[in-house]
């Protein structure tokens, strides 16, 4: 899965937005939407609230853990357990990028929470090579990804799948076929 199609399933998840605008509820595939009513928050599609925004009819508003504070606790747990931590979303670099890319100037502290996300998403990632280093090492025959987003197992996936099949290859190679047994009368 290619890095764009992660951000695409990002742009499902729903954001509140403060529209400008007067509009009845909308009838989609994905479901209805609105009504909207200048002032009064609703929630909506990324997709939507990002082309909105640039056509500057709503105000958007950040998701409840895209702040500071959060973030920084966040970042200070993922540097202190050796295990995965969860997220405050399965999207959230797909979330921050878009919505920082698009709406900074809705977002307070847009660059401390850019830095924030980045320097959770390094840790992550230099755990996640840990592990698979360990694994690949250890020989290990299956391992638990608990806590991973789509993005992060899509950074490492190609790498670790290779890398396996590569072990596999000598596994197998090193073993001795059935056909070169010596049969014994």
């Amino acid at each position: 899965m290619e890095p764009a199609e992660a951000e695409f399933l990002a742009e499902k998840e729903l954001v509140t937005i403060v529209p400008n605008f007067s509009l009845d509820r909308i009838h989609l595939i994905g479901g209805d939407l609105g009504p909207f009513n200048p002032g009064l928050p609703v929630e909506v599609p990324v997709w939507l609230a990002i082309n909105l925004k640039q056509r500057q009819k709503c105000r958007l508003i950040p998701p409840e853990w895209m702040d500071v504070e959060k973030l920084g606790e966040i970042r200070d747990q993922e540097r202190k357990e050796d295990t995965f931590t969860q997220m405050p979303s399965p999207y959230y670099m797909e979330l921050t990028k878009l919505l920082l890319n698009y709406a900074s100037d809705n977002i307070p502290k847009a660059d401390e929470i850019r830095t924030l996300v980045k320097d959770t998403w390094d840790t992550r990632v230099a755990k996640l090579r840990l592990s698979a280093d360990s694994f690949v090492r250890q020989q290990e025959a299956h391992a638990k990804l608990d806590n991973l987003t789509l993005m992060e197992i899509n950074t490492t996936g190609t790498f670790l799948t290779q890398a396996l099949d590569h072990m596999y290859k000598l596994r197998t190679n090193l073993q001795p076929s059935e056909s070169t047994h010596s049969q014994d009368f």
